[in-house]
């Protein structure tokens, strides 16, 4: 705690000591950073737009998963108990969110809303970064990695990736799975193309679709493609 007296001479009896607040100690770390980058992409705002909330809300989807990306920056570690790490971080602060607010249930509604739009959500992202930044998207990245989860999932949304058991990149062979694929900008490593996909799909047959749809959104009629061994199957 932090503390002011006023002087005394010596000799007399002070008449009144006087405290201040409480001193409140917490990590900064690369916070202020990642709030400066997300405030100049708008991410929050335009995950606002696309999945809006009712007023009375205590924070809006855009908050949270500003909050939950910060999260993922700075201590990746399993989701979970997102709440114990806002207090321990400076986020109150650098986000204006309180730390009761990111609870499990909390994030998880808001996962639920931007799932149906995540492809609009990361193109408007995407879109912000390359132009606020003048990077070059001449030259795009692509590749996989697999995502292990724990749980059973008997029950699944079939609009999206079912967790199953497959060839998992951290050898945890006895968890589910799910695998994705993500594109990149290689000025810059912006993500500007994603996938998910189910955890049994074999990686070689995912190829095509993504190569067409790459080759779609960059609107050329020359296709460059570079690959490893798997590419040819």
């Amino acid at each position: 705690m932090t503390f002011s007296i006023w002087p005394v001479t010596v000799g007399r009896v002070p008449e009144a000591a006087v405290y201040g607040p409480p001193s409140v100690q917490q990590t900064l770390g690369g916070l202020p950073v990642v709030a400066s980058f997300l405030d100049q992409l708008g991410v929050a705002a335009i995950i606002d737009g696309l999945c809006p909330i009712r007023d009375v809300a205590l924070a809006t989807h855009g908050q949270v998963i500003e909050a939950m990306i910060a999260n993922r920056l700075t201590s990746p570690a399993p989701l979970v108990r997102v709440i114990d790490w806002a207090r321990e971080w400076a986020v109150e602060h650098c986000f204006g969110i309180a730390p009761e607010v990111l609870n499990d249930d909390r994030l998880g509604r808001a996962l639920d809303a931007i799932a149906p739009e995540l492809d609009q959500i990361a193109g408007t992202v995407g879109i912000a970064a390359i132009q606020q930044f003048g990077l070059d998207v001449s030259r795009v990245h692509w590749d996989m990695t697999s995502i292990s989860l724990y749980g059973a999932y008997p029950e699944v949304d079939q609009e999206y990736a079912t967790p199953k058991f497959g060839h998992p990149k951290d050898r945890r062979r006895d968890l589910k799975q799910i695998q994705t694929g993500i594109g990149t900008s290689a000025d810059g490593g912006i993500p500007i193309f994603h996938r998910a996909y189910d955890g049994g799909a074999a990686e070689v047959s995912q190829v095509t679709g993504a190569m067409t749809a790459l080759q779609e959104i960059a609107g050329e009629r020359t296709f460059l493609l570079v690959g490893d061994s798997k590419l040819i199957s």
